[in-house]
């Protein structure tokens, strides 16, 4: 964790509590505060290893202890850092934008700012770790709008049927598609006995509607055929 006054953590440097108590928050104050002379930098590597022991590497970790996200910076360090530009706190932000604002208080403050920078073997060696750290606060980027579903063309029943269009012969030897339905016509058999003995919900006009794609006229049906009865 960082910058507490209470057991292995440190006590904030006098420019980090000058910075926080004149309310600055933005590290281009604090650096001139502290007369530091040159950027500090940590690898992605050595970031990680050093959150790995401050917060078991959980970048968004929040156990309300006053510590936050995987570098477990205070509020006041945070800010101080110049975190408040990326997000209100630690575990809000990117991991990217924690190393970043990591690199400042680093540049502020050195190793010690961390109690874990001996763990993950945190110092000045100036590899810039080359985060991404986005170009919004996190938090004030406008939603993006979903995209606009095209309407779907509805689907007829018998595009919908895939058997092959076999089909039967009639008393006079005419052709009449066969279907795929799971009954199959009898000899006698009408649309109105069928629905009966069936039991279809809507008659004779529901059987006829739902396989209208076979048969044309109501009062034609022919011993072979294959109704859907739902």
């Amino acid at each position: 964790m960082l910058l507490s006054s209470k057991g292995k953590h440190r006590r904030p440097s006098k420019a980090v509590r000058i910075a926080t108590l004149a309310g600055v928050t933005g590290a281009a104050v604090a650096v001139p505060l502290m007369g530091a002379t040159g950027a500090s930098a940590a690898s992605v590597e050595t970031w990680d290893a050093v959150a790995q022991c401050e917060s078991g590497g959980n970048w968004s970790i929040n156990t309300g202890n006053g510590y936050y996200g995987g570098l477990q910076f205070s509020q006041s360090s945070w800010a101080a850092a110049g975190g408040t530009q990326y997000a209100a706190r630690a575990d809000l932000a990117s991991k990217d934008q924690q190393i970043a604002a990591a690199e400042k208080l680093l540049d502020l403050q050195g190793p010690g700012a961390w109690a874990c920078a001996g763990a993950g073997g945190l110092t000045n060696d100036g590899v810039d770790p080359g985060v991404d750290t986005g170009s919004e606060k996190n938090g004030d980027t406008a939603p993006q709008a979903a995209p606009e579903r095209k309407a779907e063309q509805p689907t007829t029943r018998s595009e919908k049927r895939t058997a092959p269009k076999e089909t039967v012969t009639t008393p006079t030897g005419g052709k009449v598609e066969k279907g795929d339905g799971e009954y199959k016509v009898k000899t006698g058999d009408t649309l109105s006995k069928i629905a009966d003995a069936k039991k279809v919900k809507g008659g004779w006009e529901k059987l006829f509607d739902l396989n209208d794609d076979i048969v044309d006229d109501a009062d034609l049906i022919f011993p072979g055929q294959q109704l859907h009865l739902k």
